[in-house]
């Protein structure tokens, strides 16, 4: 919307009186020469040109706190589970500051997610910051889901933004549980959400998770997808006039992804953590998409989901080869490191001999790698495939791989 004869700065709060209807809140988002940009909060009707612009002094803040345990909320902290409003006992507006990089708790602890083929093969160090790489329908919701069940947290954080609305429901029923809502917080924006709610629904959802850290808990913090985040700033910047940068993506997303993942990570020393999971849409398993790569380059670590993989029935469909935690090598002795390669190496050698191996061209005895990976693969694929009620601790992740590589150690 464009409003001229305010004197107000980009991010301040206005509301758009319309006849007969509530006021439309919306938030300056650019200016030019006497021109204001303003973009609503939620959805639009009844507006008229010529309607009042009213600038806010001050804006409605949401209340932090223990009272936001098992609750749903959408982008601006209002309550989505009709179990009344939000009871704030204690609590206070809670803005949270930059931490400086040098004053951050180093990442020296593993974190427990409950599956098999990451805690043994892409362990995650409590404070990472990682990311889910897949196209549409390989099964990241699904994934995201079974951490937030299985992973040991004090509080789980939870931003659906930008997903069908179908899928909030579901992942509240069906994947959380009641038990899981019980120690979790979900923001929910979904798709038919104004760009600026669903890109609010982020930033809340990164300040809740930062509220719980520096009561020194220790929060894991899932969204639900980085891509739709990108999406919602790209609306916004497009409709004020930013031009169009790398594939139709303006300048300012590949500063606003930046911002929100720094935000995640440990805090002060002795203070708790974030560890952060999100998921990113890589439109055709694109993996150089723009959003897709910049988010790999900020990111400390990336978990890919092979399309083929999921085609054949492996589920979890984890890409072992294009994937990586760039924190492994901190938090894990190196025994582990090790056995992590050897899997990699037998898994990579079969699959590059596939075709040879599927047509009866490679002769046993030709290459000793080889015929270890033939043997193992079975083993291997057993290894990374895991049903969705299925949690596997550290241990038991270790003592698999173990059993795994055992027969070809010392050959």
């Amino acid at each position: 919307m464009e409003a001229v004869g305010l004197n107000v700065s980009i991010g301040n709060h206005c509301l758009v009186h319309v006849q007969g209807k509530p006021p439309i809140e919306t938030e300056v988002v650019g200016f030019q020469n006497e021109l204001t940009y303003l973009m609503p909060v939620q959805k639009v009707n009844g507006l008229q040109p010529g309607a009042r612009v009213q600038p806010c002094e001050h804006t409605q803040q949401m209340q932090f706190g223990e009272h936001l345990r098992g609750r749903i909320v959408n982008g601006i902290g209002q309550p989505l589970d009709m179990h009344g409003p939000l009871q704030a006992n204690n609590s206070q507006p809670y803005h949270s500051g930059t931490i400086n990089p040098l004053e951050r708790e180093p990442i020296t602890q593993p974190l427990d997610v409950g599956i098999r083929a990451i805690n043994s093969l892409l362990t995650v160090g409590r404070g990472q910051r990682l990311g889910l790489f897949a196209g549409s329908g390989v099964g990241k919701s699904v994934l995201l889901g079974m951490m937030t069940k299985f992973t040991t947290a004090d509080i789980v954080v939870v931003g659906l933004v930008g997903e069908r609305g179908r899928e909030v429901k579901e992942f509240i029923e069906q994947i959380l549980g009641e038990d899981g809502l019980q120690r979790a917080v979900v923001v929910a924006s979904p798709a038919d959400d104004a760009p600026l709610m669903r890109l609010r629904a982020a930033q809340l959802s990164t300040q809740i998770a930062e509220y719980f850290r520096d009561q020194g808990q220790n929060v894991l913090l899932l969204m639900d997808s980085l891509t739709r985040y990108a999406q919602a700033q790209r609306e916004i910047a497009l409709a004020v006039g930013e031009p169009p940068a790398t594939k139709g993506y303006p300048p300012s997303v590949f500063t606003k992804i930046p911002e929100l993942v720094e935000r995640a990570g440990n805090g002060k020393k002795g203070g708790g953590s974030v560890t952060a999971f999100y998921t990113v849409l890589t439109e055709g398993d694109d993996l150089q998409d723009p959003v897709a790569d910049s988010a790999r380059a900020i990111l400390d670590g990336h978990v890919v989901l092979s399309r083929q993989l999921a085609e054949e029935g492996l589920y979890p469909a984890i890409d072992i080869e294009a994937s990586i935690s760039r924190v492994m090598p901190q938090v894990v002795p190196q025994t582990q490191i090790q056995h992590a390669q050897k899997f990699k190496q037998l898994l990579a050698r079969y699959r590059a001999n596939r075709d040879l191996i599927a047509i009866g061209a490679y002769k046993p005895g030709a290459d000793k790698t080889i015929d270890q990976a033939i043997e193992r693969f079975p083993h291997l694929t057993d290894f990374i495939s895991q049903g969705m009620q299925q949690s596997a601790n550290f241990a038991e992740s270790l003592q698999s791989l173990n059993a795994v590589l055992a027969p070809v150690e010392g050959k």
